[in-house]
């Protein structure tokens, strides 16, 4: 049974926490990720979970003592954004690097300077290649239903994953969002039974691995990795029997017949399929591909639904002195010469439906740019 819920991105992420009841939380909160601890040391003093809440001194003794916990075989859960994801970096390295089935809640908030609380997605981006899982979110219904799958997916794997959503876009705005029965989610998750614990078992964490083994521990992340896309799936359908939602590790969005596509990620893809419904009555063949599953990358997937179309790729972070990452990455899988990037909402600059509208009609008059700013000032 599912009932409907108003609450914010931030909301939706502290209410799934509650209903996991994790063993352990330790946290350092910041804007714009706050209100989820917050909320959740109220569930706290109310008695509604049982969760050692650490409160820290930094983000980075935040993940550390998450990494801890979990290897002394807790089920464990934290929140952050921007700033705090920076100072957690040597950290998140080793979060994965030693197999860590935790999961993060990521409030995208843009990394400074200029100093800047709002959202764009250099914070996620800059953590792409250390081997934690990335899930995007459209708006707070899918945080709800990501965290719901993360939790499964850390476990089986043996991976970190990071649940994201725009900052303030989508963590401050309330909305309707379809919840589960407590025992439901209880059901689905299950019991956490870690491989071993350092409380129990006789085992060392964090060694020292010099060349003659390092190469092949770091091959099994890569096969993990892997693994994880398969288990997204599976996981993703199970979720979709109890509250349904676009499966898969995209949402083809009137992509089947499109000649022009947009390629985004989190809440920028509202405001897309909001310009392509116009577009279509007025018989213009336009279409989105919204990416969930950034990390691992689902190259040969991608590479099959996009085939000829002519391919936009919008970016909400730069990579200075190199193309846009998720550009990157879409460029790679699809071997396109096709395909332009486009710059956006920066600094949480607001992308508006009239910017889309000048995007699919500069592609569709074949005017647009290879590499358009869309939004800054002249």
């Amino acid at each position: 049974m599912k009932k409907i819920k108003a609450l914010t991105g931030n909301g939706a992420a502290s209410e799934i926490m509650r209903q996991v009841n994790p063993d352990v939380v330790a946290a350092y909160p910041i804007t714009p990720s706050t209100q989820i601890m917050e909320d959740f040391s109220q569930y706290l003093a109310d008695g509604k979970v049982d969760t050692e809440l650490i409160r820290v001194e930094s983000e980075h003794s935040a993940i550390s003592a998450c990494v801890g916990a979990s290897h002394a075989g807790a089920r464990v859960m934290t929140a952050t954004s921007s700033a705090g994801l920076a100072f957690m970096w040597e950290v998140l390295g080793v979060a994965a690097g030693l197999r860590t089935p935790m999961v993060m809640n990521v409030v995208n908030r843009t990394l400074s300077s200029p100093i800047n609380i709002h959202c764009d997605h250099s914070d996620s981006m800059g953590a792409r290649d250390l081997g934690w899982i990335q899930i995007y979110s459209e708006n707070a219904n899918e945080v709800y239903i990501n965290n719901l799958i993360a939790i499964k997916l850390a476990e089986k794997i043996n991976l970190p994953v990071m649940i994201c959503q725009d900052g303030f876009i989508t963590s401050h705005c309330v909305e309707g969002v379809d919840i589960l029965e407590d025992k439901d989610v209880k059901k689905f998750i299950g019991e956490f039974k870690p491989k071993y614990s350092l409380l129990k078992d006789n085992i060392a964490i964090g060694n020292l691995a010099l060349p003659d083994y390092f190469y092949e521990i770091k091959m099994q992340n890569v096969i993990a990795m892997e693994k994880a896309k398969k288990e997204f799936l599976r996981i993703d359908k199970e979720v979709n029997k109890l509250l349904k939602h676009e499966t898969g590790y995209f949402e083809e969005y009137k992509l089947k017949d499109a000649k022009v596509v947009i390629v985004a990620l989190s809440s920028t893809c509202g405001t897309v399929k909001s310009v392509i419904n116009e577009l279509r009555k007025k018989g213009k063949k336009v279409g989105l591909l919204k990416l969930r599953l950034f990390r691992p990358f689902p190259k040969e997937e991608l590479k099959r639904v996009l085939g000829n179309k002519k391919i936009i790729v919008m970016d909400r972070s730069v990579s200075l002195g190199s193309d846009a990452p998720l550009y990157i990455e879409i460029k790679n899988a699809t071997e396109s010469k096709d395909i332009y990037s486009i710059i956006y909402g920066l600094g949480g600059r607001n992308i508006y439906e009239k910017e889309i509208k000048y995007i699919f009609e500069r592609a569709l008059n074949n005017k647009l740019k290879k590499l358009e700013y869309v939004g800054v000032r002249k």
